[in-house]
């Protein structure tokens, strides 16, 4: 379940009309602070982002399906689906299970070192234009300070 001061956040992006993907961002922000301070632990980066995409649509974020293999795209469709009726029973043997599993995982992959590594290698993914063109977006709608 989301901390109350993310869903906050999240509801404060969506009033100021930004994207899915910067709400969804909340909470990805949020799975790697537990990640950090030892709530739990994840195998890579990239399954604390994951981690936190899955909350974002569980909370109704209307973000696209990824791409990849078809198990992940149903996984995120039924993530988007229970987003869709929020008021489901969910199994308490399953919930703590998977905290158990996450509990064993290392806490190091949220550090500043990994998450560099991760932002890089994802970076490295997309065109010099695709790189460019959002860094000039990020500078034409940063909140002046």
């Amino acid at each position: 379940m989301p901390e109350q001061e993310t869903i906050e956040r999240v509801r404060k992006d969506a009033r100021a009309g930004k994207s899915p993907s910067t709400q969804a961002g909340e909470f990805v922000r949020e799975e790697i602070h537990h990640v950090r301070e030892g709530k739990h632990g994840a195998r890579s980066p990239r399954q604390a982002v994951a981690i936190g995409l899955s909350k974002a649509r569980r909370a109704g974020i209307r973000l696209a399906p990824p791409k990849g293999p078809i198990a992940l795209r149903k996984k995120a469709e039924r993530d988007s689906k229970a987003g869709d009726n929020p008021r489901r029973k969910i199994s308490g043997r399953r919930s703590r299970a998977v905290s158990e599993a996450l509990r064993r995982e290392p806490k190091s992959t949220a550090g500043r070192k990994a998450m560099s590594g991760q932002a890089k290698t994802s970076a490295a993914k997309r065109s010099r234009r695709s790189r460019g063109e959002a860094a000039g977006k990020a500078a034409r709608t940063r909140k002046a300070a």
